[in-house]
């Protein structure tokens, strides 16, 4: 496995490790100087995982380590961590269920989408809007970690939220029309074997024969 793919796998084993410490309620470090609370070592967690998010990408491409692996769990792996987490912060009532619903409603959506077009024979790209929501996403759960009540950061943890659920609808309109193109293409005609050609080809069978 290489290094690539391993920072993705690692993804992965963060999720249960963020699930833990967010949904438990008696997690507090007191370090002397400061006092880590649930909020703020969740928010490492997080912050660790979605490096290892950008990190894979820019190994693989500057090593040339893009694999078929690769291609398959690094959507797998994004879609699990931010889902974990949302789900999270509806249990501690920072986020409404129905966003949450929207927002990991689109990642299931999309990854049926992504299987059907495998299975037809193509790939959907991820696009524009789509990467700029995985940013909004990062940015939003963080904010809504480490924002106290009240402050203006806990404004801004509301605004992103919102804007988090406008790109995922929007990026899974987009993504629904790149397929529905695909789809929609013909198919790419075939070359026609001359009659000559089949002859010659009888020929040699039969000679062989």
């Amino acid at each position: 496995m290489n290094l690539p793919n391993a920072l993705t796998v690692l993804r992965i084993f963060f999720v249960p490790l963020l699930l833990a410490v967010m949904l438990r309620r008696d997690i507090e470090w007191d370090t002397g100087a400061f006092v880590l609370t649930k909020e703020w070592l969740a928010f490492v967690i997080f912050l660790f995982a979605a490096i290892t998010d950008l990190l894979d990408g820019y190994i693989a491409r500057r090593r040339r380590q893009v694999t078929t692996f690769g291609k398959l769990l690094d959507p797998v792996a994004d879609k699990l961590l931010i889902s974990a987490a949302f789900i999270s912060l509806v249990e501690l009532d920072r986020v409404p269920a129905w966003m949450v619903v929207i927002i990991v409603g689109r990642e299931f959506a999309v990854n049926g989408l992504r299987s059907i077009a495998s299975a037809q024979g193509f790939q959907i790209a991820a696009s524009d809007l789509g990467k700029t929501k995985m940013v909004a996403q990062v940015i939003s759960v963080s904010l809504l970690l480490i924002s106290p009540p009240g402050t203006i950061f806990a404004e801004l943890a509301h605004i992103s939220l919102w804007l988090v659920v406008l790109f995922a609808a929007a990026s899974m309109i987009d993504y629904f029309r790149s397929f529905w193109n695909r789809i929609e293409q013909p198919p790419t005609p075939q070359p026609k074997t001359s009659p000559k050609l089949l002859v010659m080809r009888k020929e040699r069978k039969d000679l062989a024969t």
